[in-house]
């Protein structure tokens, strides 16, 4: 049985130009019933983000600004210091991330199983149908940076992650943009601490829908294995 505890989770939602998607999306984690904090990192919109934000006009929501636009992986640095609570969740702003996923992802930390939790989008649950090119570039770059740490994710770069706060108080992030994903990866593996993959449903959108990442973006993190592989 699970055990019955009063923790807080820290919610956190890097947001750029996100007008669209974020008010349902923070309305759908406000409908979980854990304890929580939201910590949403507005990172240099040139919309109605914050707007957005605002109108949904909850106590347990925090809005930060970014001045201009740092990119992901400095969003969520200052989201992770602003947070409080004793798990972490990441959120995207958009709706490809489903937060009725959350007792899944929470659960092996709050029974002692593990200290990560990835979600991964590749182990046999409800997905989008996503480009091919996308399909591969995820698998190719979770191959690589398996080779590199001598682990068997199945995704390395998925966006639903979820830490003890131990973890983030022992990890100094350094990359800006998506690069994030394989530098917390290969350090978190490096400082020993345990991971468990648990499937998530995942409604991928398309570049016409809003989609960031690009081929620069995979090669750098092709780059960001190897560097934070071999140095910390």
């Amino acid at each position: 049985m699970e055990p019955r505890r009063n923790i807080l989770i820290s919610v956190v939602v890097p947001a750029f130009n996100e007008e669209r998607t974020v008010a349902e999306i923070l309305c759908r984690v406000l409908e979980n019933h854990y304890k929580k904090e939201i910590i949403v990192v507005d990172d240099g919109s040139t919309d109605q983000t914050a707007a957005e934000v605002r109108r949904v006009n909850d106590s347990s929501i925090r809005l930060i600004l970014h001045g201009e636009n740092r990119g992901k992986g400095a969003a969520l640095s200052t989201g992770f210091k602003e947070a409080k609570g004793d798990i972490v969740i990441v959120q995207d702003a958009d709706l490809e991330y489903d937060p009725e996923c959350y007792k899944s992802l929470v659960r092996p930390i709050r029974i002692g199983l593990a200290d990560v939790v990835y979600g991964s989008r590749f182990l046999g649950t409800p997905h989008r149908v996503q480009s091919l090119w996308q399909y591969f570039a995820n698998k190719l770059l979770t191959f690589w940076s398996n080779i590199w740490c001598n682990r068997n994710f199945s995704d390395m770069e998925t966006g639903y992650k979820v830490f003890k706060r131990e973890v983030l108080d022992d990890i100094e992030i350094k990359e800006k943009r998506f690069g994030i994903e394989p530098e917390i990866t290969q350090k978190v593996v490096r400082r020993g601490w345990r991971i468990v993959e648990v499937p998530i449903t995942y409604y991928g959108r398309t570049y016409g829908e809003g989609k960031k990442i690009g081929a620069k973006d995979a090669l750098h993190a092709f780059w960001c294995v190897v560097r934070y592989a071999l140095k910390d």
